[in-house]
């Protein structure tokens, strides 16, 4: 039983360099040799898809292969648990995390991968003074602990990114790539991410994410109007939009149609035995609708007296119908298709139409959206549930619902991430359309705690706010406060809802497991502690929820305690994890310890392998350790690590 320290790769994020390795080493054997690139091999092995020139179409800038790197870092930190700023903490699914959003992407990448039907982020727009960002990555969290004041600044710049920085947009750039790297491999097959941004940066996001999410996985860009004119005294035009960018990671994904309002239900008027119904023209209208774009689709069908009818265009032209011969003949056998007389070139002639039904008819979402509450309105909305204005610019919550609407069926039970997470509108509209629709939509949000400035005016009132209600000063108490009053609302509103209006808190921390770190002028204490392997200040929660995120499971995965031998277990994901973190394992202890554990774990039945750990410094000595370890082994249960 080998304990379990910060070089193993179970202790960090996952290696991406070394998975992307590994997966080029399948498809090429030939191109390694002594476990290294031969990068000569490799050119030759894929032709001429290699691109050697020294000028290439993309974006680029100062720091992009930088930034590309930074991604790729794993993260050795952890999210501890904070029960007590959670709501429902027992039975939620929903997450909100307190920490830089880099770090927190890094970890959730073994429990989540694959797992988010839709990422939404309101990132900073760079207008000269939004967003803070650390000068210094060599340790991603020791940066996020001065960030926050958590530790003392050793002399890491932590700083604005102002217009008077010659590298103004680049360094935004550098703090977006590496996130949206990450975010990237959390999406679900057929998930979406949809990033609001404004006119400033709109055009290098736009690059940014034809090379992150592929340009053919681009979905178009929706122009919301926010409802004010800023601008005016730029000498230019002033701005009246912002814009949310949508990217699938899949090039099939289909974006769902948004329900019908009342001005599109006046055109089902008419009413058979299947129900209300409108007529739409057989022939095809607007794009792609020629001949040449679908020849199939060019026949001649019967009219009610007998004449050939052929689709032709309103200016003569040769055009198609909207389905070929096959799909003709269902129609004629389902009594979908209508004749009425109609006047063409001065005379009137049958024409065809096909029953379209009301029922699960919906229309496919315009680019512009000007039909939502402004930001002017989510302000006072924000008001009026704080008492005062604690956060500029929130986002409208209905621009998050529709865009929770439009996601690929089915879409009323996923997952949500939103990693810059503000006032917390994702989380609210998530909760207010699961209260309308009964949906079981989750939510993780990653807030950094950004200190608020008292002197600042446009943090003055947030900052009071958390100062009344007894709560550290900065931006992730804004957001689990604004999803606490917004749940209570809903209840309010809503009290046949039984849904989950809650939330998981977890806040970003080095790991529990202590690093190497020998005094060399006390080597006999450097020894003597190191026989300890996790840090003294932490409980065995923070242990656990560590290893869910290292194991791969869900933060929200049931944990179930059962004391065995005088010990206390916990069983975490139906008997996929077994956890006994007692701190002392006398010899006498060890065995029925290992057969109550065995006994459970058959009670259990587990459908996969499962894994048992326990804390390394408990054991009274090697023998006690070897034993228990052959005891589970006996009972096939092999996969024993130590902490």
């Amino acid at each position: 039983m080998k304990p379990l320290t910060t070089e193993d790769p179970e202790t960090k994020s996952p290696d991406i360099v070394a998975e992307n390795i590994e997966h080029l080493k399948a498809l090429f054997p030939e191109a390694f040799t002594e476990s290294k690139v031969a990068f000569d091999v490799l050119k030759q092995l894929l032709g001429g898809a290699v691109d050697e020139r020294e000028e290439k179409y993309g974006l680029n800038w100062h720091g992009k292969r930088r930034a590309r790197q930074l991604a790729l870092t794993p993260s050795t930190g952890t999210l501890r648990p904070c029960p007590e700023d959670s709501v429902d903490w027992d039975t939620t699914r929903n997450l909100m995390i307190e920490g830089d959003n880099l770090e927190v992407l890094k970890l959730l990448q073994k429990s989540y991968a694959g797992k988010v039907k839709l990422i939404y982020i309101d990132p900073p727009y760079n207008t000269g003074n939004d967003f803070v960002y650390p000068d210094n990555f060599q340790d991603s969290i020791k940066n996020y602990l001065e960030l926050t004041g958590q530790v003392d600044n050793n002399g890491s710049k932590l700083s604005y990114n102002t217009e008077a920085s010659g590298r103004f947009h680049t360094d935004w750039l550098n703090m977006m790539y590496p996130r949206l790297r990450l975010a990237r491999s959390l999406l679900l097959h057929d998930g979406v991410i949809c990033i609001s941004i404004d006119g400033r940066e709109l055009a290098n996001l736009k690059e940014l994410c034809d090379e992150v999410f592929y340009e053919e996985n681009y979905k178009g860009t929706i122009v919301r109007t926010t409802g004010q004119t800023t601008g005016q005294d730029s000498g230019g035009l002033g701005a009246s939009f912002d814009y949310v960018l949508l990217y699938s990671k899949q090039p099939e994904t289909e974006l769902s149609g948004l329900p019908l309002e009342d001005h599109d239900l006046e055109r089902y008027q008419e009413e058979d035995s299947r129900g209300k119904y409108a007529l739409w023209q057989m022939r095809k209208t607007g794009s792609n609708d020629r001949r040449t774009d679908r020849p199939t689709m060019f026949f001649a069908v019967k009219d009610p007296d007998g004449n050939d009818v052929v689709p032709i265009g309103p200016t003569g032209y040769e055009s198609r119908w909207r389905f070929d011969p096959k799909g003709y003949e269902r129609l004629i056998a389902q009594d979908a298709i209508v004749w009425k007389r109609r006047e063409r070139d001065g005379e009137e002639r049958w024409w065809p139409y096909v029953k379209t039904y009301l029922e699960g008819r919906t229309k496919r979402p315009s680019p512009l959206w000007d039909d939502l509450e402004g930001s002017k309105k989510a302000s006072i909305d924000l008001r009026a549930l704080f008492g005062s204005n604690v956060f500029s610019n929130p986002k409208p919550v209905g621009l998050i619902q529709r865009l929770l609407q439009i996601l690929p069926e089915p879409n009323n039970d996923c997952l949500v991430l939103d990693f810059f997470g503000g006032s917390g509108t994702t989380g609210h509209a998530l909760m207010q359309l699961n209260s309308e629709d009964s949906g079981t939509r989750r939510l993780i949000c990653v807030q950094l705690p950004e200190p608020l400035d008292e002197k600042d005016t446009n943090q003055k009132e947030g900052a009071e706010f958390c100062s009344r209600i007894g709560v550290p000063q900065n931006i992730a108490e804004i957001t689990k406060e604004r999803l606490r009053r917004a749940a209570k609302k809903i209840r309010e509103e809503s009290p046949m809802f039984a849904g989950d209006l809650g939330f998981r808190v977890f806040k970003l921390a080095s790991s529990n497991i202590m690093a190497w770190d020998p005094n060399r002028d006390d080597l006999p204490k450097t020894l003597q502690d190191s026989i300890e392997h996790l840090k003294t200040d932490r409980t065995e929660q923070d242990i656990l929820f560590e290893l869910l995120l290292k194991l791969g499971l869900a933060l929200t995965v049931p944990i179930e305690e059962k004391t065995i031998a005088e010990k206390t277990v916990h069983n975490i994901g139906a008997g996929t994890l077994l956890v006994c973190l007692a701190e002392k394992l006398a010899a006498a202890e060890v065995e029925p310890l290992a057969l109550g554990i065995v006994a459970w774990h058959k009670e259990l039945a587990p459908a996969g392998e499962t894994s048992i750990v326990f804390r390394d410094s408990a054991f009274a000595d090697d023998v006690a350790k070897t034993n228990l370890t052959a005891i589970l082994q006996q009972h096939g249960l092999g996969n024993v690590r130590s902490l």
